[in-house]
């Protein structure tokens, strides 16, 4: 039986890498972008990747309404979801006494509020169907330790948040037999790997980053794509409430020196 994995921020980077990844394993994929337009190029192309059936939805990981309805037509059109990989996330930089309320209030409403609503209604379906599946939420290294160029603060609070919701919800959950896991990305190729660095800057940063991961490189989506696929899948199935590092062994070097 073919499955049904539900991706918030699917239509580009780690997450529209993950929609192609379960498109290839012939699962019915439905990708959640604000972007209507990028979310159906999306689909289309987890169609041809082997997808049995695609949806790209336009919707707001803030607006509860949004998703709700979203999730309502995923279930009229494939039923309950049995993976759900909720990826949608910003990342503004800035110091905590320059960051305006506004700025805050976004990072902490798209990153944390809308990790919440999409395992909320995910859950619901789940188990009002008896579905035993499996949840990916988005964390970060930053969700440890602050980021060496500094102004993470915003950033690093909700990647922190996402990390606790997951382990509470791991426990929450786990007797109902839905797992939840958090995948932990390092420096990533995607467009917001980029948003603070100035764009006459991205190639020497980009450089200084291959010098400083241990694997000499940054990721490509793939990369941590595939983390998230396994954890998805039965082949994790003892897994949960963990956190799953992907991240060229950034996390394991010390940032000093000597």
């Amino acid at each position: 039986m073919n499955r049904t994995v539900v991706i918030s921020g699917g239509a580009a980077g780690i997450g529209r890498a993950v929609a192609i990844l379960c498109a290839g394993l012939g699962d019915q994929v439905t990708i959640l972008d604000k972007n209507e337009k990028t979310a159906r190029e999306a689909s289309e192309q987890t169609i041809l990747c082997g997808a049995t059936g695609a949806i790209g939805l336009a919707c707001d990981v803030t607006n509860e309404a949004q998703i709700e309805h979203a999730f309502a037509q995923i279930y009229d059109q494939f039923g309950a979801p049995a993976g759900i990989f909720a990826s949608a996330g910003i990342d503004i930089g800035g110091l905590i006494h320059e960051f305006s309320l506004e700025q805050w209030r976004r990072v902490i409403e798209t990153n944390v509020t809308g990790v919440f609503l999409v395992c909320k209604y995910g859950l619901r379906y789940m188990l009002d169907n008896g579905v035993a599946g499996s949840i990916v939420c988005a964390s970060s290294p930053a969700a440890s330790v602050a980021f060496a160029s500094g102004g993470s603060g915003p950033y690093s609070a909700s990647k922190g948040a996402i990390s606790a919701l997951v382990r509470c919800m791991a426990i929450d959950y786990a007797a109902r037999g839905i797992r939840v896991n958090a995948i932990v990305p390092g420096a990533t190729e995607t467009g917001m790997m980029w948003n603070n660095v100035p764009r006459d800057k991205i190639s020497e940063m980009r450089k200084q980053l291959e010098h400083e991961i241990p694997i000499g490189r940054l990721a490509q989506p793939d990369d941590p794509a595939r983390a998230v696929v396994w954890l998805l899948s039965e082949q994790s199935s003892y897994v949960t409430g963990s956190h799953l590092v992907c991240d060229g062994g950034i996390l394991a070097k010390a940032s000093i020196s000597v």
